[in-house]
């Protein structure tokens, strides 16, 4: 599973990158709960928990329904 999320973060990653940002894997819980590290611009933006919800944790659901949860490390 670690090699189909890094693929979708992948995807992701450049949108992040166009504001000064960027996602970092951190694990992957036998629960299906990703948890990843926002960088650079993202790491102190106000709009993170938003990134965060309805940016990554909808990709990664949407293609690879093992995930069941994104969440901060």
């Amino acid at each position: 599973m670690k090699d189909k999320v890094l693929t979708v973060l992948d995807k992701i990653r450049p949108a992040l990158q166009r504001d000064g940002g960027d996602v970092e894997l951190v694990d992957i819980s036998e629960d299906g709960v990703v948890k990843v590290r926002l960088q650079g611009a993202c790491a102190g933006c106000p709009m993170s928990q938003m990134t965060l919800r309805n940016g990554i944790e909808k990709v990664l659901k949407q293609e690879i329904p093992e995930v069941k949860a994104v969440e901060p490390a």
